[in-house]
């Protein structure tokens, strides 16, 4: 996987527990054009601190272009944006 750490909007669900999980995202390319993926599996969640700055980070599969995918999308708990990190 290839670390790009590019911002990303994301339609998640929080369960009442308030548990997060994210649906689908939409990522704009080098040509300015928008890709929405549909997060097939959640294989692992984990909670990081990146410089003091605590996150959630979310390892993900999903189809993307006929080919499966592994990537990693983090949510920063303060600021409440999400990133693309790994792909």
């Amino acid at each position: 996987m290839k670390i790009v750490a590019k911002p990303i909007e994301v339609i998640s669900y929080t369960d009442n527990k308030g548990n997060i999980r994210p649906l689908r995202f939409r990522l704009y390319t080098e040509d300015e054009t928008e890709k929405v993926i549909k997060v097939d599996r959640i294989v692992a969640k984990d909670l990081e601190k990146l410089a003091g700055n605590p996150m959630l980070v979310f390892k993900c599969q999903s189809v993307i272009d006929n080919i499966q995918r592994q990537f990693e999308i983090k949510y920063e708990l303060q600021t409440c944006k999400w990133v693309l990190f790994k792909i």
